[in-house]
Parts: C-alpha cells; structure tokens; sequence
C-alpha cells in the first residue's frame, strides 16, 4: 500500500439553518462576489432567504442565473465573462449539480487567458483560481471535494472533465432546510443516488481505510435517514440524516471514486438532460449484482447495514437481498426501474457508453471494464 498523506482544504458547515450565516462566513473570502444559482431557487422563494445573509454583512454581490442547458461550455462563457468584467473576489455557487459546477469552472478559469475548450481538451489551469464558496440545495455533491470538474462541450453534448486547481472549494455550506423545496419523488431519487455514491466509493479500486470511514457511516445514516430508528435514542431529523449521509459520500466519492452507475448517468445527462439521480437509481441494483462477482465481502458489508440479511444468508444471497431491496425503494417511490420507462432508445444507450469509456473515471471503477462492457450493462437495465 502507498503512504497516505490527509491534507483537507475545504471548511463544512453543515446543520440547521446555517444558511444564516452565509454572509458571516464567506466575508472572509472578500467583498465582492457572483452569486451564480439555480433559477429554480427563484421560483420556490428562496432567493431572497439566500440573499439576505450578504445584504447584512454589506457584501457586494450580483447574480448570474441564466442556467438553462446545465454545465455547458456556452453557459460557463457568458458566466465568466461577467465575473471577470465585475473584478470579484470569490464565487458563490448555489443549487443543484449544474450549478455547481459551473461555479467550480468559473472560480478555476477566471484568471486564465486560453479559451475554454483548450481546457476540454485536458489543458490544466496554471494561473491562480479564486475562492469558491458553494450553497448545495441536494443532499449530495460528489464532484465538489475533488479536482475533476465534469463539464458539457457544448459542441458535441459530450461530458469532458476539467482538471481544477488543490483546494479550489473554500466552503461548503450545507442546510437540510433547502433540501425541504424537492418533491417526494425527487428526495427519493436522490436517495438512492446517495447511498449508490457511497456504494461505489466502497467497492471501487480506489477504496482505502480511510474512504471506507467515510463510506460506511454514510450508508449507515443514509438507513437511518430513510427508514428511522427502532429506538427512541436517534431523534435528528430525517432531513439532516440524509444530508449528513450525502456529505460523508461526497467525501467518500473524492478520497475514492465515483463508479459505473454515477458515470453513465454524467454521460446520459449530458447527452439527453435526464436526470442523474433518476438513471443512478436505475442502475443501482445492477451495480450490485454485478459487483458480488468479485466484491462479494464489501456488497455483504453494505447489505448488513442496510439491514436486510437474514442469519445464515451467504454473500450472494446478502447481495441478491440488497438489490431486491433498492428495487422494492423504487417501486415504492414510484420512480422508474427500466431505462426505456425513460423515454431512451438501445442506440442512444450505445453513444452514452462511447462517451463514458472515454474518462478517467473508467480507471477507478470497481472492476476494469471497456465501454462494450458499459454498454451490456445499459442493456440489462434497459
């Protein structure tokens, strides 16, 4: 085994309300900022609630929402053109995924002079980024904690990853009251995304002691979050569970890596905008079935915890238990169990594993796999 060396950059806030504090915090970034953010947020009135915090600590800030097509290249364009003619200090990123990451490209690009599409191409940033402050509105964020910023090339649909700068994020804010504006069969979904994030960080080649730490509790609150506590000893809300578990997978998914169900379902987003969360949910029992082939012990791990193994079950049957049960999860939630409920086509499916094999990602998965391998496992989900 290699040494290990910790070193962490980013500061977590995470609890109740923090979003209070919002302007407490990053007035320590500077005074001026692009406050870039979902256009949904509008909608459901939390922009004001998000604005507040700045206008008390006299931060200067303006707004870019024109978040349209997700993290494009032409969207990160106009948004960074706006934060270099504005002079400001930091960026501030809330929303969802797309969000996010455009504010993680603007806060990495901003004092380059190459064009975009340079860095597409792998080009690596060299000049020095600005602080990013991001306000997720999820409860997970498996991108945000690492250096690969996974981007659309608008000219050809396809996810490039964006090689960012050690230590570009300087804050991540996490209220559980955000999360509270998604419908139900959104918090579901995403659920299940979750604990398949932490699912794939556990079982990939990538794994060491220290993501499995991060791993495994984030599985155990993930249960807790979604089906309560038999005793009367866990009182936290269910809301602040699911976003402590999304937190500790996000961190599992940097210190080892995203896998197969998150990685196809970046290429399929961005191909045909269906939702991650949805195609991740989709394929998480496939992922399991799959990895007890040769992941038998960590897939029996997970499904104990989840509590769904009976005495003297083997690991296969431990593993056949758990994706019988993220199953029962999503014809309980309503949500989609076939990829063609998804309106898709098997072509389509064969351009989205063309996409997937050609990210680094594909050296991190639980197993080594090509994209004709990607492609069958599409098909039995299909």
């Amino acid at each position: 085994m290699s040494d290990f060396i910790f070193k962490i950059t980013e500061n977590i806030v995470l609890g109740s309300y923090t979003l209070a504090r919002l302007g407490h915090y990053v007035k320590n970034y500077g005074s001026r900022f692009v406050v870039i953010m979902d256009p949904v947020l509008k909608e459901v009135n939390l922009q004001t609630k998000i604005l507040q915090p700045l206008i008390e600590q006299k931060i200067e800030y303006f707004i870019y929402d024109n978040i349209t097509d997700g993290a494009n290249t032409k969207e990160i364009e106009q948004a960074l053109i706006l934060a270099q003619h504005g002079h400001v200090h930091g960026i501030i990123a809330v929303g969802g995924e797309k969000t996010l990451h455009i504010g993680a490209a603007v806060a990495s690009l901003i004092n380059e002079n190459h064009n975009i599409y340079d860095y597409m191409e792998g080009a690596v940033p060299t000049s020095g980024a600005i602080p990013l402050i991001t306000v997720p509105t999820t409860i997970r964020s498996p991108f945000i904690f690492g250096t690969n910023i996974p981007l659309v090339d608008s000219r050809s649909r396809q996810v490039k990853l964006l090689k960012s700068q050690n230590g570009l994020c300087k804050l991540v804010l996490w209220d559980p009251n955000l999360a509270l504006t998604l419908t139900d069969n959104q918090k579901s979904s995403i659920s299940l995304e979750t604990l398949c994030i932490a699912t794939e960080a556990f079982i990939s080649q990538k794994a060491s002691f220290f993501s499995d730490m991060f791993s495994e509790k984030s599985i155990e609150m993930m249960k807790l979050g979604l089906d309560g506590s038999k005793s009367l000893e866990v009182t936290t809300p269910a809301e602040t569970l699911l976003t402590q578990a999304g937190c500790l997978a996000s961190i599992a998914a940097a210190t080892s890596s995203i896998g197969i169900a998150t990685l196809l379902a970046l290429t399929l987003n961005a191909r045909y905008k269906i939702s991650r969360s949805l195609v991740t949910s989709i394929l998480f029992p496939y992922i399991v079935e799959d990895a007890k082939k040769y992941k038998a012990d960590r897939i029996e791990r997970i499904a104990k915890t989840m509590g769904v193994t009976e005495e003297g079950q083997t690991a296969d049957e431990a593993a056949s238990a758990l994706a019988d049960n993220i199953r029962q999860r999503l014809a309980k939630a309503n949500l989609p169990t076939r990829l063609k409920e998804l309106s898709l086509n098997v072509d389509q499916l064969a351009l989205v594993a063309e996409d997937a094999g050609q990210l680094d990602f594909m050296n991190s998965l639980a197993r080594s796999m090509t994209s004709d391998e990607l492609f069958d496992l599409l098909k039995l989900a299909y």
